[in-house]
């Protein structure tokens, strides 16, 4: 699919149509190790780390990750398998008399698992390199590495109450941008691909940085596996040239 056909297909169509091709092309190319995070039944799992957890140690924590991964990602893998059995129950017998409230379920869990599936595998042991490609498009959207960390690092910490901070590609302009997701949901754009986010929910830092936010999300940039992510960036590239 080019660039061009996907515009045009999302002109005709509406956003929310387009959005079933993207998750597809997402799970197929095992993009962030998304694929690992549904079996083959289409029953919502966790998948499992791709490190041991005490890789990224001195910056985050052992513990931290065992208790952020093994219960506070499991807990958003229950509740979305829970939210999508409901809206099931619902459809079959036609009663939606509580779907309101399982959609935002649906939406808050399924935003957890699967920005936390993405979250785990943009860390590593081992940072490499930033591609040429994924630099151009740093420079060409910030003016500057050093620009894009300050944005980045600004946006992560002012994040209202708990959410996330994201570095995402926008096809419709061709550029990064960086934006805030509050509660895993809001102010985000139907259309941004994650590249790299940043858990900012107080579980993922207190019990090594208590409030100190500013200091894990320093510390978050010290475990980034920037050739991971410039793989991955490079394979979103391909899904809209």
């Amino acid at each position: 699919m080019t660039k061009r056909d996907f515009l045009t297909g999302t002109a005709a169509l509406g956003a929310v149509a387009a959005m079933p091709s993207i998750a597809y092309s997402f799970s197929k190319s095992k993009l962030f190790g998304l694929d690992k995070a549904v079996d083959a039944s289409g029953k919502y799992v966790l998948p499992e780390l791709p490190y041991s957890y005490n890789a990224l140690e001195p910056h985050i924590d052992e513990a931290t990750m065992k208790l952020h991964h093994d219960k506070h990602h499991l807990g958003y893998v229950n509740g979305l398998n829970t939210a999508t059995q409901k809206i099931r129950e619902a459809t079959e017998s036609g009663d939606f008399s509580t779907i309101k409230h399982w959609e935002r379920e649906m939406a808050f869990h399924g935003g957890g698992h699967f920005l936390h599936t993405i979250f785990w595998n943009v860390m590593g042991p081992n940072q490499g390199k930033r591609s040429s490609e994924l630099d151009n498009y740093i420079n060409k959207s910030f003016g500057s590495f050093d620009n894009f960390t300050k944005l980045f690092k600004a946006a992560s910490n002012s994040v209202e109450g708990s959410g996330w901070g994201m570095l995402s590609y926008e096809p419709v302009s061709d550029k990064l941008i960086v934006m805030q997701a509050e509660k895993q949901g809001n102010l985000t754009q139907w259309l941004q691909i994650p590249v790299l986010p940043i858990d900012v929910w107080e579980h993922a830092y207190y019990l090594k940085y208590q409030n100190k936010r500013a200091d894990y999300v320093n510390a978050f940039l010290n475990v980034v596996n920037w050739e991971y992510v410039s793989e991955q960036f490079s394979k979103i590239l391909s899904m809209y040239k």
